[in-house]
């Protein structure tokens, strides 16, 4: 087993500049996009970036003082939301070597592997973290970010299933998706889960060409519907039954805290709808607009790119 690493410092090297020297961090890239372009830690305001670096170092103090499996989770999170993906999947790796049949540590390096853009890698995980998994009962994961209500919605079962057809999804293999959807789909018992895993088992459908099935799938989603935290999918949703325009999605208040992430969301489920319903000039400009964008690590943004690299 590899020694316990400490990742919250960033690396400081020293260059020479005549006889005055400075210090610089020097940043590698988070995030090489299948379209080659690099993404790095994002600024962010001082008051945002306190609030996570303080999160890390009580995730990194509480690893350090008892490296359990839970901890190894925990440390690989905080540098997750952070953007820091990199040094989250050192963390779980590491946690892997101590605890090799953690679905839960499969699952979160699943999850950062797709950030990375690295699907197969993401398919591996996760594929085992199903097999490897308590089905039932749902366990309830918690929040790092919370929602607006604080309210934990998503479990292991159903983050392991839904990453996992969304790995296969991003690599166009939709016959896979669709079977780990109909998964997922068993797990998804709340509204929020509901509407998350409806709209991307919806959009598999389309793209295989089973549009009588697709539609079936929207008869679930009703306007009495409770949602807390996927209102972008929601609406998704209510574009492909007809109530709403494909227009109201791509207006998104530039001043939303959520911008970056409303825009990838939504963009990506106008621009696919265009390009299944045959308008592909359309439906590239919009993915064009969703990766110009910022939320780099969004799953909107990403499939977006994985359709402009197929073009």
């Amino acid at each position: 087993m590899r020694k316990l690493i400490v990742l919250s410092l960033p690396l400081l090297i020293v260059f020479g500049c005549g006889q005055k020297q400075e210090e610089h961090v020097e940043k590698a890239p988070e995030v090489v996009s299948l379209l080659g372009k690099t993404f790095y830690e994002p600024e962010r305001s001082p008051e945002a970036q306190a609030r996570l670096d303080s999160n890390l170092q009580v995730a990194e103090k509480n690893f350090l003082k008892d490296p359990s499996e839970e901890n190894y989770i925990w440390y690989a999170r905080r540098l997750g939301y952070l953007s820091r993906f990199n040094d989250a999947i050192e963390i779980l790796s590491q946690g892997l070597e101590k605890y090799p049949d953690s679905y839960r540590l499969l699952r979160h390096r699943g999850h950062r592997y797709i950030s990375m853009r690295l699907f197969d890698r993401a398919i591996d995980d996760l594929t085992r973290a199903s097999q490897l998994m308590t089905p039932w009962p749902p366990e309830i994961e918690p929040d790092g970010a919370p929602n607006k209500m604080n309210i934990p919605l998503s479990s292991t079962q159903f983050n392991i299933w839904y990453h996992l057809a969304l790995a296969h999804y991003l690599k166009g293999d939709f016959d896979k998706a669709e079977q780990a959807y109909f998964e997922c789909l068993k797990v998804s018992n709340n509204d929020d889960l509901l509407v998350a895993t409806i709209d991307w088992f919806y959009m598999t459908y389309r793209r295989e060409g089973k549009d009588e099935l697709a539609k079936g799938l929207l008869g679930n989603i009703t306007d009495s519907m409770n949602i807390i935290e996927n209102d972008s999918y929601y609406k998704r949703l209510q574009m492909y039954q007809g109530k709403l325009q494909p227009e109201q999605l791509l207006t998104v208040d530039s001043d939303a805290a959520d911008y970056d992430l409303s825009l990838a969301t939504q963009g990506y489920g106008v621009g696919n709808w265009y390009l299944y319903n045959g308008d592909t000039t359309k439906a590239i400009e919009i993915f064009e607009k969703v990766v110009a964008g910022k939320s780099f690590a969004s799953f909107g943004f990403i499939a977006a790119e994985a359709e402009l690299a197929r073009e």
